[in-house]
C-alpha cells in the first residue's frame, strides 16, 4: 500500500487548507483512513479518523475546525482544515489501516502564522 498526501502549506492565523491522500491498493479498501500531525518536538496524535461506514473520531483539539471526508470508491480521504491555529503548525500524516496492516503517508507541511 503506498499513501500520497498532498495540500499542505503555509496560512495566517484563521485561514483554511485542505489536505487530500490518496491510498493505492491491489485490492479491496483500507477499513480507517484518516490524519495524524507531529509538530517538532512532540509525539505524533491523531487528528482524524473515519472508517468505512463514516464514522469519524477527531481530536478535542480540531474539533469544530476540521472536517474528514472519504472517497471510498477511490481509496481517497480529505482533511478540511478551517479556522487554522499556530497550534496547528505540524507535519501532517495520512494514514490508512486494512486486513495487511498500518500505512504511513509522506508528510505534508502545515504552517500557521499568527
Amino acid at each position: 500500500v503506498q499513501l500520497q498526501a498532498s495540500g499542505g502549506g503555509s496560512v495566517q492565523s484563521g485561514g483554511s487548507l485542505r489536505l487530500s491522500c490518496v491510498a493505492s491498493l491491489r485490492s479491496g479498501r483500507p477499513d480507517v483512513m484518516g490524519w495524524y500531525r507531529q509538530a517538532p518536538g512532540k509525539l505524533r496524535e491523531m487528528v482524524a479518523i473515519m472508517s468505512t461506514g463514516r464514522i469519524t473520531s477527531y481530536a478535542d483539539s480540531v474539533k469544530g475546525r476540521f472536517t474528514i471526508s472519504r472517497d471510498n470508491a477511490e481509496n481517497m480521504v480529505f482533511l478540511q482544515m478551517d479556522s487554522l491555529k499556530p497550534e496547528d503548525t505540524a507535519v501532517y500524516y495520512c494514514h490508512a489501516r486494512s486486513i495487511g496492516g498500518n500505512y504511513w503517508g509522506n508528510g505534508t507541511q502545515v504552517t500557521v502564522s499568527s
